[in-house]
């Protein structure tokens, strides 16, 4: 199993980090079949092997990923892709 955390920070309003939050979800789900589903400021994704969140904090996106085996053997490739997307979306 892998872990995958990362922190964005972010300036922007609540409106626009929840529609930005969901254009990293959306792009979770295409690419790996994810179910995702809004419980307050907090988006949660899961399928068989792969499960998390995506919190929405004032001024802060915190995304939180557990991925199973063999998926798990592609984290730093993920990380990388989740993690330039999120700096693209939770811009001003």
């Amino acid at each position: 199993m892998a872990d995958i955390n990362i922190v964005q920070e972010h300036h922007l309003a609540p409106e626009q980090a929840r529609a930005a939050a969901q254009q990293v979800a959306d792009k979770l789900a295409e690419q790996f079949e994810l179910a995702c589903r809004w419980e307050g400021d907090v988006l949660r994704f899961e399928r068989s092997g792969v499960s998390g969140s995506l919190s929405l904090l004032p001024h802060q996106a915190q995304l939180q990923l557990e991925l199973g085996f063999p998926i798990s053997m592609m984290a730093a490739q993920i990380e990388a892709k989740v993690a330039e997307k999120m700096r693209k979306v939770f811009v001003v």
